[in-house]
C-alpha cells in the first residue's frame, strides 16, 4: 500500500523546473506543484531552476534522486538526461535517446511508421522547400509546427497557399527544419502511459473539447471554456484500440516512467492518429496526466509520489544488466 511507504527513503529529491526553453513559465508552474505535492507526502523536495542555476550548483546539491519537470529544450531532449547519468543522480522519465526522439516529433514519425503505427502524413520543411507544393501533396487545411516544440507553440491551420509562408515563418523562429502535416479533422484525445516496458499501462483516455475546437496555449492552459471528458466517451472496444496504440507507441521508442500520448480521431471514420508523444508532460492544475489518475482513483500527491519512485539511471542499470 502507497500509505505503507516510507517516503524518508527517497532522500533528499530536487524537482527540476523553470529551464530555458519556450515553456519555461509552464514548468515553473508544474514543479511547484510537485514540491508542494511531494512535502505533503512527507518527501524531503526542493525546487531548482535549471534556469537559473548551473551544473555545479546541481551537483552540490547532492540530491539522491530528482523528479523532472521540466518542459522542452533542455529538460525534456535527452541533453539533461545525459547530465544526470553523468553527475549519477537517478531521475525521473525517460533516458537520454527516448527523450531525443520523443522530443522531435519528425524522428518520432519515423519510428512509429516502421512499428506500423498511424500518423498523419508530413513533409518536413527547408529555406529551400517550395512552399506552395506542400499543399498539394498534403491537402488543405494544413498543420504547420516546429517539431522541437510543445504547448501549440508557434503552430499555425494553414488554410490556403497564401498561409503558407507566414506559417513557415512563424515555426522556423523556433526550429532550423519546420514540420508540415496533414490535417486531421475529428476529436481530440490524449493517453497518459506508466510503467516501464511489458510492465507499461494506459490510463483512461481524456478527451478535449475546447472552444470552436482550438485548443492553443491559452485554452490549453489559462482558461476554464476548455472541457476536459475522462473517460472519454468512447464505446469499450474502440477505447482498447486506442490505449493498445498509444502503449505501442510508448514502447516503440523505449520511454518509461510515465509520458502522455495525443492522438486524433478522424470524424468520417473513427480511425486513430498518432500526434505526438510528451516524456515530461504538464502537471498543472488543468494538466491531463492528473485528470486521467484521479479517474482511476490516483491523486495528485500519489501520482507525483509513484512517478518519483520509478526514479533510476538508465544509462548504469542498462550496463550492469550486461
Amino acid at each position: 500500500m502507497m500509505s505503507e511507504f516510507d517516503t524518508k527513503s527517497l532522500g533528499k529529491v530536487g524537482v527540476l523546473l523553470g529551464g530555458r526553453s519556450a515553456e519555461r513559465d509552464i514548468s515553473i508552474m508544474s514543479g511547484n506543484g510537485v514540491v508542494a505535492a511531494l512535502k505533503s507526502k512527507g518527501v524531503d523536495a526542493h525546487g531548482f531552476d535549471t534556469g537559473e542555476r548551473s551544473i555545479a550548483d546541481l551537483a552540490a546539491e547532492k540530491f539522491d534522486r530528482v523528479f523532472i519537470a521540466l518542459h522542452g529544450r533542455y529538460g525534456e531532449d535527452g541533453s539533461l538526461q545525459g547530465v544526470l547519468e553523468q553527475l549519477n543522480i537517478p531521475y525521473t522519465g525517460s533516458g537520454v535517446m527516448a527523450s531525443a526522439i520523443a522530443m522531435d516529433k519528425i524522428f518520432t514519425k519515423r519510428i512509429w511508421q516502421t512499428h506500423g503505427l498511424s500518423s498523419p502524413n508530413y513533409a518536413v520543411l527547408t529555406p529551400q522547400s517550395e512552399l506552395r507544393l506542400v499543399p498539394d501533396e498534403l491537402g488543405l487545411p494544413l498543420i504547420i509546427k516546429p517539431p522541437h516544440e510543445g504547448s501549440t507553440i508557434g503552430i499555425t491551420k494553414v488554410r490556403g497557399y497564401s498561409d503558407m509562408t507566414e506559417a513557415y515563418k512563424l515555426a522556423a523562429q523556433f526550429d532550423e527544419v519546420v514540420l508540415a502535416e496533414e490535417f486531421i479533422e475529428g476529436r481530440e484525445l490524449t493517453v497518459a502511459v506508466l510503467g516501464r516496458g511489458e510492465n507499461a499501462y494506459a490510463l483512461p483516455i481524456t478527451e478535449i473539447v475546447a472552444p470552436d475546437g482550438n485548443y492553443d496555449y491559452q485554452n490549453k492552459y489559462f482558461t476554464d471554456d476548455t472541457k476536459y471528458l475522462c473517460p472519454a466517451p468512447l464505446d469499450a472496444e474502440l477505447t482498447a484500440e486506442i490505449q493498445k496504440m498509444a502503449v505501442e507507441a510508448y514502447r516503440a521508442i523505449d520511454c518509461e516512467g510515465w509520458a502522455r500520448i495525443d492522438v486524433l480521431l478522424r470524424k468520417s471514420d473513427n480511425k486513430a492518429f498518432l500526434i505526438e508523444i510528451n516524456t515530461s508532460p504538464g502537471m498543472t492544475g488543468h494538466s491531463l496526466v492528473p485528470m486521467a489518475a484521479r479517474a482511476v482513483g490516483l491523486s495528485y500527491e500519489d501520482l507525483c509520489l509513484e512517478i518519483l519512485k520509478t526514479a533510476r539511471l538508465k544509462i548504469q542499470s542498462d550496463t550492469r544488466a550486461v
